[in-house]
């Protein structure tokens, strides 16, 4: 009997296939339960507040029908699938939901979602867009409102010391998926992307520490293995954007290809970085938020001077992680009308070619119906880099 079979992956395809399984469990016991949509909210002030923080996802098996009557349809796929699920009612176990300022979408369709939903909580986190000194000021004046916001709603004050202990969590969550992805680094990789893309989309809809434990279970029984679950094959990373659902990886391992790194929201880039631990709590999480994750929504100066100059900054670290992981190749997964991610394709494929590292770019909607129309370039560009 395989890993597959027993352990604790059984578990990580239970709760991925029925997403949001244990925190309706929480939900049945009084636990409040906060919704958020993207990487820039602060997750460390929820759990300070004694409530659990719940990524909401899309679903690209599920067409998007009653969400096109209160979006426009020039909405980015993955965010009208967020909203046209939760309008069906899939997370009515959320006591509430705290929306970023990232892409323009979720700004403007704020008011969409307190119109349509029935929780008893919203909450707007209004993110600078440029890194200056000024920003910091103000951003750290938003999350105290957002902070009091929420001690209104939990009935509960958040000190200090709340903040820094779920700063240290939550920092022991990250230095967890590191781990995770040290895995990755053997060739073949002893854990499959497809596997570690369900555990940590399976750990974003559980309680902190509960997910942690689900990590430690998931890096004991990998630390076992005597071989890898996949065969070898040309080693990729993946960049974009939210990638919630692992269609795509399981593709691209289907016809022989290895997801070895990731530089997407849910997945390395915004994993890795910590909060400052030692501190103001406020201010280290202002520096986290707004400097450390590097979205493409967050204006950097090109301090650089040069073109080149300048997108060896902004995208230093996919270089990094191309190194680091021995990545044969990238793809470039941008859903239509992102438009963040969208603009930034020319810089990006500049930077790729820099750096020697050939890139398949490819422009989809969110929805399983289209991903095997991509096997076969995949397929082509596995071939081209094999």
């Amino acid at each position: 009997m395989n890993d597959k079979q027993t352990g604790v992956f059984p578990t990580v395809e239970k709760y991925y296939k029925d997403y949001g399984l244990r925190t309706r469990e929480l939900k049945n016991e009084g636990k409040k339960i906060i919704g958020y949509v993207c990487s820039f909210v602060p997750l460390e002030i929820i759990t300070a507040a004694g409530c659990i923080p719940f990524r909401v996802r899309g679903n690209v098996h599920e067409p998007i029908t009653k969400g096109d009557t209160l979006l426009e349809t020039i909405v980015c796929p993955y965010y009208r699938s967020c909203f046209d699920v939760s309008v069906k009612g899939t997370y009515d176990f959320l006591s509430g939901l705290v929306i970023p300022h990232s892409c323009d979408s979720m700004v403007r369709s704020f008011s969409a979602w307190t119109y349509a939903l029935p929780y008893s909580y919203f909450h707007f986190v209004n993110i600078p867009t440029v890194c200056e000194e000024s920003s910091f000021e103000f951003f750290a004046a938003e999350l105290n409102t957002f902070r009091k916001s929420l001690e209104k709603f939990a009935g509960k004050a958040i000190a200090d010391a709340d903040l820094t202990q779920a700063i240290r969590v939550h920092n022991e969550n990250r230095d967890k998926v590191r781990s995770l992805y040290e895995f990755r680094k053997a060739d073949p990789p002893l854990i499959s992307g497809t596997e570690l893309m369900m555990v940590l989309t399976v750990g974003s809809s559980l309680p902190i520490q509960e997910a942690n434990g689900l990590f430690d279970q998931a890096l004991a029984e990998i630390g076992r293995r005597k071989s890898s679950p996949v065969k070898k094959g040309p080693r990729l990373l993946i960049d974009g954007a939210c990638l919630d659902n692992i269609e795509l990886v399981k593709l691209v391992e289907e016809i022989g290809g290895n997801v070895v790194a990731d530089t997407i929201c849910n997945g390395a880039r915004d994993y890795f970085p910590k909060t400052d631990v030692g501190g103001d709590p406020i201010d280290a999480l202002a520096q986290r938020y707004l400097v450390k994750i590097n979205c493409p929504k967050t204006y950097r100066q090109n301090k650089a001077g040069t073109f080149e100059g300048d997108i060896a900054l902004r995208f230093g670290d996919i270089g990094t992680y191309a190194k680091e992981f021995k990545v044969d190749g990238a793809i470039l997964y941008v859903y239509k009308y992102c438009d963040p991610f969208g603009f930034e394709v020319p810089a990006r494929k500049a930077y790729y070619k820099s750096i020697d590292v050939p890139l398949l770019h490819l422009e989809d909607v969110y929805s399983a119906g289209t991903i095997g129309q991509l096997r076969t370039r995949i397929q082509a560009f596995l071939e081209m880099i094999g």
